[in-house]
């Protein structure tokens, strides 16, 4: 649980990133989050691993099933997982369908590295069920009870939008996960 916790909060942080700009269809910079250091469990069934970075800190990732190599890994062995986020939220006009779709795609490493990059696209539409001026936040409420509240920077968001707007959010991810 904690492990797709990290994966989903990188998400989340991607798409916050728009709201402050909010525009009719806004794409945001690309958001890159690198985890280096070695490895130092690895759960050949659960297919995770604990990463230590160079801070001591650990990190846990969990890997694809299409990672092949994967019980090539083992402990000690010095790897790097980057995240890509490019993320789009747009406006959604009064009448247009709702949207909930995911895809993920992967692509493998060579011979002598065991290597992979997941990639990973999310489509949603999102209601917007709460403003509030004084705490300057706007809550949101999306497909299967996803829930969330952010900070909005922008006052002028706040002239853009009512409660029961839709937003649809997009977000590629991508990660590549090697070893060094």
């Amino acid at each position: 649980m904690k492990r797709g916790t990290k994966m989903l909060s990188v998400f989340v942080v991607a798409w916050a990133l728009g709201l402050p700009a909010w525009a009719q269809v806004k794409e945001l910079p690309t958001q890159t989050i690198t985890i280096s250091g070695s490895i130092e469990t690895i759960d050949q069934g659960k297919r995770a691993m604990n990463i230590k970075t160079a801070n001591g800190e650990f990190v846990a990732v969990n890997v694809p099933e299409s990672v092949k190599r994967f019980h090539d890994l083992k402990v000690g062995d010095h790897v790097k997982a980057t995240y890509n986020n490019n993320v789009i939220v747009r406006l959604k006009p009064p009448g247009e369908p709702d949207i909930n779709t995911a895809a993920t795609e992967y692509s493998k490493g060579g011979q002598s590295n065991p290597s992979q990059v997941q990639l990973m696209m999310r489509k949603m539409t999102a209601s917007i069920v709460g403003i509030d001026r004084g705490a300057s936040s706007i809550s949101f409420e999306g497909p299967n009870g996803w829930k969330y509240s952010r900070r909005v920077v922008d006052p002028t968001v706040f002239d853009q939008v009512k409660v029961g707007d839709k937003v649809d959010i997009t977000w590629n991810t991508d990660l590549t996960l090697s070893v060094e």
